[in-house]
């Protein structure tokens, strides 16, 4: 799988558009955020959805739809933590590192881990 990188800037573009206005802005490290959409993109191909790179995805859609990013988890994540569990996402404050940067802690369902 060869993701191109026009691919990821333009991932990146559409969805800076559509997230910062709901408050959800890319992590700072854009070398760190384009290496987490160019998963997005692996699984995509590979799933035909854009599973949680930091997650295990089970190839069914039904059952990976609260790990679909962004996922179930971001909001409650980036609320108490400034930060959704993979880092993709954060508050404005968190990228002014006027939130403390803490490890966020896995919320998913251990049933959910196949």
């Amino acid at each position: 799988m060869n993701v191109q990188h026009t691919e990821i800037q333009e991932l990146f573009d559409k969805l800076k558009r559509i997230q910062e206005p709901k408050g959800y802005y890319f992590n700072k490290d854009k070398d760190f955020v384009f290496e987490l959409l160019e998963s997005l993109l692996i699984n995509k191909e590979r799933y035909g959805y854009m599973a949680c790179p930091c997650r295990l995805a089970s190839g069914s859609y039904e059952d990976d739809r609260d790990i679909l990013c962004p996922c179930v988890y971001r909001i409650p994540d980036v609320e108490e933590y400034g930060s959704c569990y993979c880092n993709l996402y954060v508050s404005k404050e968190w990228n002014e590192d006027k939130a403390p940067h803490v490890f966020v802690p896995e919320r998913r369902p251990p049933e959910k881990f196949k």
